[in-house]
């Protein structure tokens, strides 16, 4: 359906359409078919603006593929779009469970905004929640 409808006359690349259908491929860990259509839309000189590399993104890091979502981020990188620091957030907080990374992301974020302040949740966070949850359990009687 992708290809049929690319050769109808009528077509023209939309890159808010096509948004969504790169963040469901992403989610549904369809990396070969994401690969392609946002190749197509680059050839066709779609460009994307800031939000759109940051949702897809966070959909990759959200479906457990942190090395697809570098991949994007470092085209987000080169884009002659301004960077917006609401993207960078979201990439941020998707990045909680792979901290090498965040904390990469987070000098790249704190060289473009200098004056902006990141949130670092604690180390321990999801420690303390689990020991909650095991300590509730044994104060039943």
């Amino acid at each position: 359906m992708y290809d049929i409808v690319r050769k109808e006359i009528w077509y023209r690349p939309d890159m808010f359409f096509y948004r969504d259908m790169l963040m469901m491929l992403a989610r549904n860990r369809r990396v070969d078919e994401t690969k392609r259509v946002w190749d197509d839309l680059k050839r066709e000189g779609v460009l994307f603006d800031q939000h759109t590399f940051g949702d897809i993104i966070r959909a990759y890091l959200d479906s457990g593929m942190p090395s697809e979502a570098m991949d994007i981020y470092e085209e987000m990188r080169q884009s002659p779009e301004p960077p917006l620091s609401l993207p960078f957030r979201v990439i941020l907080k998707g990045l909680i469970p792979y901290p090498e990374l965040r904390e990469k992301i987070k000098d790249d974020f704190l060289e473009t905004f200098p004056d902006m302040i990141i949130y670092d949740p604690p180390e321990d966070l999801f420690d303390d929640h689990e020991k909650h949850k095991d300590g509730a359990d044994s104060d039943i009687y």
